[in-house]
Order: C-alpha cells, then sequence, then structure tokens
C-alpha cells in the first residue's frame, strides 16, 4: 500500500510549487480558524451578567473575529484551488502515461483483455486514484494541521485537561486502524469486478445488433446481473466497514468531548482542584477547541475508507504500467528500398506452448508475386501476417524481407512497407478525407479524391451531406461496405510496395467487388502481395496459392496446377460450388 502511494505521489513532484503553496495556504487557513474560539471566549467574557456587559470591547472583539473569518475562508479557498490543480496535473501525467503504454503494449496483452477492462483502468481507476488520493489529501493535510493547532491552543488554556484529551486520543486511531485493514481486501475485489462489469457493459451496448440477432438478451442479463450481484455484496461489504470508521470515531471523540465538558464545568463553578479555576469564556474556547480538535479525526477516517478504494485502483492501473513492453529497437536498422522479396526459413510459432500451430514452415515469395493464402478457419493464415509484421515474434526460424531479416530493422521501417486491408472496418471519428488520408497525413485533396474513384468510393462519398468533409465514425451510419470502401481507399492512397488483403472484400456487394477487384489489379500490379480469402473464385490469378490446414502448408502451387492434383485445394474449391 505505502509502496502504492509513493509511486502515485512521485507524480506530483513536477508540480512541487501548487504543493508548497496548498501547505502555505492550509497552514494560514487553519491558523486563522484556531483563532476563532479564543476571541468567541473573549466575546462570551464581555457579556458575564446583566448590566455588566462590555460593549465597546464586545464590538472590536466581533469586528476581529468576522475579518478572521473571512480571511480563513480565502484562504481555504486558496488552498482547494492549488490543491484541484495539482490533483488534475498529477492525474493528467497519469493517464497520459498508461495511454502510451498501451501503445507499447504486445499484441498479445491486448488480445487477452476486453476493451472495457482496458477503458475502465484509463478512465475509472484514474478517476478513483483522484478522488480518493489527491481530493482527498486536502482533508487529510489541513486535518493533521488543525489537530496539531487545536492541540497547543487547548495546552495554552489548561495543560490538564488537555492531557485528558491527548490521552484518549489513541482510541479513534486504533477503532480507525482496525477497521480500515478489513476494507482494503474488498475494494481491490470491487476494482476488479468494476473492470468485468464495464467490460460486458461495452460489449454488450457495441454489438446489439448481434444480441438481438441471437436472441441472446436474456443470457447477457443473467451475465450481468451474476457480475452485478457479485458487486454489490462486495461492494456492501467494503462500504459496511468503511462506514463504521465515521460512526466509531465520532462515539469516541464523543466521550472525549463529554470529558472536557465535564472537567471544564468542575473548574468554572470551582469544585475542582485538578482543573483549576476557569472562566466561562475559557470554558467555551476550550470547548470549541475540543470540538474542533475532534471533528478532523471523522474526516480522516473517511478520507482512509476512501483511501482503501483508490490505493485498490492505482495498483490496477500500476500493474498495466508494470506490464512488460515491446523492446525497444529505435538503434535497429531502418528497411529501406523494399524490393517485396520475403522469405520464411523454418519458421516455429504457437500461441499457447501447448498448442502447436506453425511448425517448419519455409515460403520464398519474388518481387511481385501474388501469394494466396487459403484454408479452413483456425488453420494459420491471418497468423502469418501477424509474424510477417512482427505483430507477434516467432519462436524459431527467420522472416526476411528483401534480404533483411526482419528483427534486424525497427518494426515502424518494417510496418511502413506494407498496406494492409482487414476484413474487420475501422473508421475513426473524423471527415471522410482524413480517414482516406490516415497513412498519408500529407496527401492533397486531389489525390485522396482520386484513390476514392480507384474504388468506386468517390459516387457515395459525393452523396454525403458536406461530401468529403463529412464527419464519419463507427456508428455514423455508413454501411459495412461504405467503410470497406475507405479503408482500402487508404491503402490506395498509401501506394505501399507490399500488400496485404484479408478478405478485403468480404463486406462488399458483388457489382462493387468486381470494380474493386479491377482497381486492385491495377494496384497489385509489379508489386508483392498476400492475399488471404475463403472465396477462392477470387484468388485463381494468384501466382502461388499457399493451402494451409493445421498450421502447416500441405500444398503450394497456383490454381490449375493444385485442381489438377485433386487433392485438399480442389476439396475446399469444390465444396463452395456443391449444391
Amino acid at each position: 500500500m505505502y509502496k502504492t502511494l509513493r509511486r502515485v505521489f512521485s507524480y506530483a513532484r513536477p508540480y512541487l510549487i501548487f504543493f508548497i503553496f496548498t501547505v502555505i495556504f492550509a497552514a494560514a487557513g487553519v491558523a486563522l480558524s484556531l483563532a476563532v474560539p479564543i476571541f468567541i471566549g473573549e466575546a462570551v467574557d464581555c457579556c458575564v451578567g446583566r448590566g455588566e456587559v462590555d460593549f465597546e470591547s464586545l464590538k472590536k472583539t466581533t469586528l476581529t473575529l468576522a475579518a478572521i473569518v473571512c480571511a480563513s475562508t480565502l484562504f481555504q479557498w486558496l488552498m482547494s484551488l492549488c490543491t484541484n490543480k495539482l490533483s488534475f496535473m498529477t492525474v493528467r501525467d497519469l493517464r497520459a502515461d498508461v495511454f502510451n503504454k498501451l501503445e507499447r503494449l504486445p499484441l498479445s496483452y491486448i488480445d487477452r483483455r476486453t476493451k472495457g477492462e482496458l477503458t475502465s483502468r484509463v478512465i475509472n481507476d484514474i478517476e478513483i486514484v483522484s478522488d480518493g488520493l489527491l481530493q482527498g489529501f486536502t482533508q487529510f493535510f489541513s486535518g493533521i494541521i488543525t489537530i496539531v493547532g487545536t492541540l497547543v491552543f487547548m495546552m495554552t488554556i489548561n495543560v490538564k485537561i488537555a492531557l485528558v484529551v491527548v490521552l484518549m486520543t489513541p482510541l479513534s486511531f486504533i477503532a480507525a486502524s482496525r477497521i480500515t485493514k478489513a476494507t482494503h481486501n474488498y475494494y481491490m475485489k470491487q476494482s476488479a469486478l468494476r473492470g468485468d462489469m464495464v467490460g460486458l457493459a461495452e460489449e454488450m451496448a457495441g454489438n446489439q445488433k448481434l444480441v438481438k440477432a441471437f436472441v441472446y438478451g436474456d443470457r447477457a442479463q443473467e451475465r450481468f446481473a451474476a457480475i452485478n450481484t457479485e458487486y454489490g455484496k462486495i461492494g456492501a461489504k467494503a462500504t459496511f466497514f468503511s462506514s463504521m470508521t465515521n460512526p466509531t470515531t465520532r462515539f469516541v471523540n464523543g466521550l472525549i468531548y463529554a470529558a472536557v465538558g465535564l472537567l471544564g464545568a468542575l473548574g468554572a463553578v470551582g469544585y475542582s482542584t485538578f482543573v483549576g479555576v476557569m472562566s466561562v469564556g475559557r470554558l467555551s474556547s476550550f470547548l470549541a477547541y475540543a470540538n474542533q480538535y475532534t471533528k478532523p479525526f471523522n474526516e480522516i477516517s473517511g478520507v482512509f475508507a476512501e483511501l482503501q478504494n483508490a490505493v485498490a485502483s492505482a495498483q490496477r492501473v500500476f500493474d498495466l504500467l508494470d506490464e512488460e513492453e515491446v523492446p525497444d529497437d529505435s538503434d535497429k536498422d531502418t528497411l529501406t528500398d523494399c524490393t517485396g522479396r520475403i522469405s520464411f526459413r523454418n519458421v516455429n510459432f504457437s500461441y499457447d506452448p501447448n498448442i502447436r500451430l506453425i511448425q517448419d514452415f519455409s515460403l520464398d515469395v519474388r518481387p511481385g508475386e501474388r501469394v494466396a493464402i487459403v484454408g479452413p478457419t483456425g488453420c494459420g493464415k491471418s497468423t502469418i501476417i501477424n509474424l510477417l509484421l512482427r505483430f507477434y515474434e516467432i519462436g524459431s526460424g527467420t522472416i526476411e524481407v528483401s534480404g533483411r531479416d526482419i528483427s534486424s530493422v525497427t518494426r515502424d521501417s518494417l510496418r511502413s512497407a506494407f498496406g494492409m486491408v482487414l476484413q474487420e472496418t475501422w473508421v475513426f471519428t473524423g471527415t471522410v478525407a482524413e480517414n482516406i488520408a490516415y497513412g498519408a497525413p500529407d496527401a492533397t485533396r486531389e489525390q485522396i479524391i482520386a484513390a476514392a474513384k480507384a474504388v468506386h468510393a468517390h459516387g457515395f462519398i459525393k452523396r454525403l451531406a458536406n461530401g468529403y468533409d463529412s464527419v464519419v465514425s463507427e456508428d455514423s451510419g455508413l454501411s459495412q461496405g461504405q467503410k470497406q470502401l475507405i479503408c482500402i481507399a487508404r491503402i490506395m492512397l498509401m501506394d505501399p510496395p507490399i500488400l496485404i488483403l484479408d478478405e478485403a472484400t468480404s463486406s462488399i456487394d458483388l457489382r462493387t467487388e468486381q470494380r474493386v477487384q479491377q482497381a486492385f489489379s491495377r494496384l497489385l500490379e509489379g508489386r508483392t502481395s498476400f492475399i488471404i480469402a475463403h472465396r477462392l473464385s477470387t484468388i485463381k490469378n494468384c501466382d502461388t496459392i499457399l493451402v494451409m490446414r493445421h498450421g502447416n502448408v500441405v500444398e503450394q502451387g497456383n490454381h490449375a496446377d493444385l485442381m489438377a492434383r485433386g487433392g485438399f485445394y480442389a476439396e475446399l474449391y469444390n465444396s463452395q460450388f456443391a449444391i
């Protein structure tokens, strides 16, 4: 816990100036507020009885008291302002580090987790850290100063009663510490369940068409209800233990206040030699200080309850930050003048060490060749692309691009040699022109329009409200085919030396597909390309067809040769035309 706290506050170190001003304003505000009971006591002593009211002294005391209260309020406001600045900037840096960390994490880490869980850590957990740790710092710090300052003032009024207060104080700490320990584990479990619940909610909300199409609503509600119920149980226990802190400390503080009142009253009427003689005004001041002294314990106990939740959330954030990153390769060479020659040499790879996938895979692709990869689902077609682009690292063997081992060049320079159109479309929130120019931000409007025309996307784009300046997103109402055309235009504009088409036309109607295939034919001319396809009729003209099964290439050749062999490829091809 303390290690996590130190790490959170290390993010606040660059903004030490706000911390310093927070301390100054807190000390000034608390010091002035602590002076209030003194003047209240003097005001009381100015009114000791009927006909014995010192109005002149009372007026001066009242005006002084009003000035002190106004100044104390101003300093409290300035303290809150500095604390909020410190909190905002600290959380901003922490959130930026987490977001940047996501960019450096290996794809395998992202694949193993839901988007909702990652989103929860970036947004919800960091917000809880801000509220529980940084915002609570104001109450905690001012509370400590109030306790110390109040104790000093009480000592100046009556040392013996002040010692009684000090001797009874540990009861509050003992009660609070025992309850705080019990809440930590529950808040840790609550944070984990919160991530699961956010992940499920995002998954269901983002795929409502499928949920309704498969009548999955009832089962989705059951899954959510199970997580929500468990979250409610854990949350109730966490809230129960944390809520016990405040009333428990209030009870102890009530005992302290009662003891002070009893001893002070005995001293005021002259019945206690232990306490000594006290005026009514000094007793009023002491009771006010006793109330001020015990109040911060209640606030600090609430801060400790929030602290448990914040520390649990902070730990989840730091767990992500501590994940192993993709090794930095900025010191490696840059891949330049890519010719398109690609070689796989005895490559072995597996996502799970217990399940073998790619085994002793070798392949030579000459510049400008079109290589199709076909086979049943799960046979390793997309895995080859993942390895080629170094989304995953191979287990053994080598992969070469233009005669260079891909592990000897930077990932960015390697990936910049490829253009990829996936089966899953991705359109970010922005204009159509910005989406097409995603990989070529310096492209002119004429080049953007030419790329759109090449894939027959210009027509539907012009029909949009603002044409190429229309703002689109994943949920903007574009059809799947229209979004895919934008993605294909994006690659047309990049004009890369190597192309990867992973079921690139699967979301397009047959008529548009024919036009796009014509555009692809022009684009593919003279370029090395990998085409992953399920409709085998679309890859008949490829130079080489790799037929994969269980992670291995079982057949290799062009369409005519493979059909003549009557093997697995012929079986797959004929099955698509079987009645």
